[in-house]
């Protein structure tokens, strides 16, 4: 949770950099976030008191329900989990554990406290990279001894002292030869241990089947010997590789799993995709029995509950879940009342039209538009787009999602590749380095795929 957390005007305006429309569903996930701000500046009692306030997106597929929530996470720089209702019943009866996806959230979060925790031992990992590198460079001679050794044994005459002195002015000089770069293009051989790895233990359990993570060399401790393995390296590689290896060894890991598990607790967001598809419809028989189970299995998940992790035991109360589904077949109002309950924010998406898709291919940070003129100048090719094209584009898009399924913004990645097939493929041979789009080149591409509504269904 960051310590200096936004405003709910200051996350939409950010969300608006790369999500283009969907104001209520943005104002509704900002309110959240900030709550649980609120929740740890109340008193302690109280706050465990405060549950979060789950949050129900409806909307057909590609209006940005996903990246609403994703994006969420990173400007909070929480532990985000996507995961679909629909694996939970997607082998009958048995499906996939929904402790599941706590497990996934702890592994995430161990992962990024890790690589955060290596990030603040980089310079000192450097540096004794750097000394181990000197050692293989410059290994030391065993007649010389250690300085130590010649401290306590006895008082060194100056014809002793002479060969330490001269190892250590030829160490300092590799040493500046590395700094200058003078050694990039010389190997050396390195001897690191292999990571930890193993045959998996699954476990076959009521709820499926499910992998606990344990590992036969953890069970076994030291009975197994760690493996070394040899390679044979640049010298920038070889420096890059002992960094890592040194941070590694620095970082405290019983710190980074309590850390993890805080983080999970106090701001762990899983974006349940697809629940409309645990809903059952009103005949009595078929996979309904298995969708109502699952929704009684993520109740108390949601509801908050405790479930037992390879890093200890973790509390499900304060995390947020953000479900969404396009329930075309179905209502919110089908879900089990208890599951209801526990969604009580209900935000309905827009669908996207011709005016979307405009400010889609152009405004956000990542517009495609942009992508793709950033991708075609790695070729020296200068991509140019005219207003009218971009019209076009959009118009097609708009024309084909009605004709056909409507799957909102992704429709504009289909029309997009069949726009620059020819560009792309092109490319590194073109001798003209400039190529203008309009209405023109646009209409002349996709003209047959639009008038052909078979053709669409096939390639668009």
């Amino acid at each position: 949770m960051s310590s200096n957390p936004l405003t709910p005007r200051q996350i939409v305006e950010k969300l608006d950099k790369y999500i283009i429309g969907q104001h209520d569903a943005k104002r509704a996930v900002a309110i959240a976030l900030r709550n649980r701000w609120r929740r740890q500046n109340v008193s302690k009692e109280l706050s465990e008191e405060i549950s979060p306030k789950n949050i129900i997106m409806i909307g057909p597929t590609g209006v940005g329900k996903t990246e609403i929530a994703r994006r969420l996470a990173k400007l909070d720089n929480s532990p985000f989990l996507k995961i679909e209702a629909s694996k939970f019943t997607e082998v009958g009866y048995v499906g996939r554990d929904v402790e599941s996806m706590i497990r996934d959230l702890v592994e995430l979060a161990v992962n990024m406290v890790r690589a955060e925790e290596q990030e603040k031992v980089k310079s000192k990992a450097a540096e004794i990279a750097e000394e181990r590198l000197l050692d293989i460079l410059l290994p030391p001679k065993p007649a010389e001894g250690k300085v130590s050794d010649l401290i306590v044994d006895r008082t060194p005459e100056i014809s002793d002292a002479e060969p330490l002195q001269q190892t250590d002015t030829t160490r300092e000089k590799i040493r500046r030869f590395l700094h200058e770069g003078r050694l990039d293009g010389r190997f050396v051989e390195l001897e690191i241990s292999e990571t930890k790895s193993g045959p998996m233990i699954e476990i076959f359990s009521s709820s499926g089947v499910e992998d606990m993570g344990l590992n036969i060399k953890e069970m076994f401790g030291n009975i197994f010997p760690q493996k070394k393995k040899r390679m044979r390296v640049k010298v920038p590689e070889a420096l890059e590789i002992l960094a890592q290896e040194e941070a590694q060894k620095l970082v405290d890991m019983d710190k980074v799993t309590k850390a993890a598990i805080e983080r999970v607790e106090q701001s762990g967001i899983i974006f349940l995709d697809e629940i409309d598809k645990i809903v059952g419809s009103d005949t009595p028989h078929g996979p309904d029995v298995s969708r109502e189970g699952v929704q009684r299995d993520l109740l108390p998940i949601v509801e908050g509950s405790t479930v037992n992790t390879r890093y200890g035991m973790v509390r499900t109360d304060h995390i947020l879940f953000i479900s969404a589904g396009a329930f075309i077949a179905t209502k919110p109002s089908d879900l089990i009342p208890e599951l209801q309950g526990r969604f009580p924010i209900r935000v309905e998406l827009d669908s996207l039209g011709k005016e979307e898709f405009v400010r889609i291919l152009t405004e956000p940070h990542n517009a495609l538009i942009k992508q793709y003129i950033e991708m075609m100048s790695t070729e020296g090719v200068r991509l140019i787009f005219s207003e009218d094209a971009i019209e076009e584009i959009a118009e097609v898009a708009a024309v084909v999602n009605e004709r056909t399924e409507n799957i909102g913004a992704r429709r504009l990645y289909t029309i997009m590749e069949t726009l620059l097939d020819d560009i792309s493929f092109d490319a590194p041979d073109m001798e003209e380095k400039e190529v203008t789009i309009d209405a023109d080149y646009v209409r002349e591409k996709l003209e047959n795929i639009v008038e052909d509504e078979d053709l669409s269904r096939y390639i668009l």
